[in-house]
């Protein structure tokens, strides 16, 4: 799976560099490039990424303050000229903070953070295919997961809905704990993973576990459709 990435930056010279720089991964997958937040932000609220570029600088809205706005922002960047922000982008909790003109050495850098971050640990025994430890507090809460009927994200969190009516409500994000999960599990929207075996509806927007309504992202529906063809077809 590749990783979906967006540049936001008001200078054409900066996201032609950045992207050429990006082609030299092929893990990872530019979706698009704006000239200012406001349309990357309309973007965002219908499609799904794993990576923003970000430069901080721009006309009607700067970097930072749309990333204060995103509900559930994914992993971010900032690309920009002004030393001065590196503070505030730590704060903000981004990757990195790449200064312009950005190398290629300085720009390896920020992929490989990126890349990190992407790959959490697994708890290993003898049944690290059958369940995962996640952490609440001070607590490693062991998740069967056969257990598990979904999971939302909401900002930097996301709840784990069990069968037995209990939830685990974990800082973690979503994307990350995606990457965690086996074959039984399905991402269909950028705030929900099911877990495909406990389904008991679906229509083309929607899937109905038990009596949950789930919508299906505009985004996943072509995911979902291959997923529903290789089920069919067995």
């Amino acid at each position: 799976m590749k990783h979906r990435c967006i540049i936001v930056d008001d200078e054409p010279l900066a996201r032609e560099l950045i992207a050429s720089h990006l082609a030299n991964f092929e893990s990872f997958e530019l979706v698009d490039s704006f000239e200012n937040a406001l349309k990357a932000y309309s973007f965002l609220e219908h499609n799904s990424v794993d990576l923003i570029f970000l430069d901080i600088e721009m006309p009607l809205l700067k970097g930072n303050d749309f990333l204060k706005k995103l509900k559930n922002p994914p992993q971010v960047i900032f690309t920009t000229a002004y030393r001065e922000y590196a503070i505030e982008g730590y704060e903000l909790n981004v990757i990195d903070y790449l200064l312009k003109p950005i190398t290629f050495d300085r720009f390896f850098v920020s992929i490989e953070k990126f890349k990190q971050l992407q790959t959490p640990k697994k708890e290993v025994n003898e049944e690290s295919e059958n369940h995962i430890f996640v952490t609440s507090g001070n607590r490693h809460i062991k998740i069967i997961f056969d257990e598990i009927m979904y999971v939302e994200s909401l900002k930097d969190y996301i709840t784990i809905h069990l069968e037995n009516g209990k939830s685990h409500h974990i800082k973690q994000n979503i994307s990350v704990f995606e990457k965690l999960l086996n074959a039984d599990f399905i991402r269909i929207h950028r705030s929900f993973i099911i877990h495909a075996k406990k389904m008991t509806a679906y229509t083309k927007n929607e899937i109905e576990i038990n009596s949950i309504e789930i919508p299906i992202g505009t985004s996943y529906k072509e995911n979902w459709q291959n997923y529903l063809e290789t089920i069919t077809s067995k």
